[in-house]
């Protein structure tokens, strides 16, 4: 099983960009997708569809704002919307889906740059999250978790680290927050495939950054400690262009 994971900032514009001929070349079974920033009925993506994917939607109640999407060629045996499963996510940041015998979390964490409410708020969100999760996996280890985390974890995700520990995205109290997620059993996949290797997928806009290399690696792929022996590769795409993240794909017997 092929699981790609994308924040494409806007879903619309990542169409234009080439998106659909992208999913049609790479072929995932799962394609998740963050911060689309769109209504359902907004997304230009019946040639996706015209692919052989049924998707599901979990937009945000603000318009042009946050929300995910999984696209699956494989049977969808179950899913919910937000993280306690009840439908309740009004920034459209969780989705749950059970496919191919894995519960695999599509999640656009909050990003903490807004002022202490929105840190807060992101701290609040991570710490939710874990609690539903490890109650999950105390019957069903077999748990995986993408996304947009917007924390990179250790000095070797970001290109600047000293000039970035005063900055959301960096802060000690964040870093803290994602480990707790690998002391309940995840591993970060990439990472663990690849301990020394410095790899970004998210460059801002400004400052030629992508061009300089100048990223921070905020989006991972975690898996239940479980579930490790059984993933092949995982690749960060950062040749792919259409949005200020790329993709990253990982494979699964």
């Amino acid at each position: 099983m092929k699981i790609i994971s994308w924040n494409v900032n806007g879903i619309r514009a990542a169409i234009r960009n080439g998106l659909i001929g992208w999913v049609e070349t790479n072929q995932p079974d799962v394609l998740c997708l963050q911060e689309v920033k769109a209504k359902n009925e907004q997304s230009p993506d019946q040639e996706i569809l015209d692919l052989g994917y049924k998707k599901i939607w979990n937009s945000g109640l603000r318009p042009g704002y946050s929300g995910t999407a999984i696209y699956t060629k494989l049977p969808v045996n179950s899913y919910s919307i937000g993280i306690d499963g009840d439908g309740n996510d009004p920034e459209g940041r969780v989705i749950r889906a059970e496919i191919g015998g894995l519960a695999i979390y599509n999640v656009y964490f909050p990003n903490g740059q807004r002022g202490l409410d929105r840190l807060d708020f992101k701290l609040d969100f991570y710490a939710s999250l874990l609690k539903k999760l490890t109650s999950e996996m105390v019957e069903n280890p077999s748990v995986i978790v993408c996304g947009d985390f917007n924390t990179a974890h250790h000095p070797i995700d970001l290109a600047n680290p000293k000039e970035n520990e005063t900055n959301s995205g960096f802060l000690p109290i964040e870093r803290t927050a994602l480990t707790e997620y690998f002391n309940a059993g995840f591993v970060d996949v990439f990472r663990e495939k690849y301990p020394e290797k410095q790899e970004y997928t998210w460059w801002t806009y400004r400052f030629n950054a992508r061009v300089r290399g100048i990223g921070w690696r905020i989006d991972y792929f975690l898996a239940h400690r479980s579930l490790y022996d059984r993933i092949g590769d995982i690749k960060i795409m950062s040749e792919i262009p259409g949005s200020d993240h790329c993709p990253v794909s990982m494979e699964i017997e």
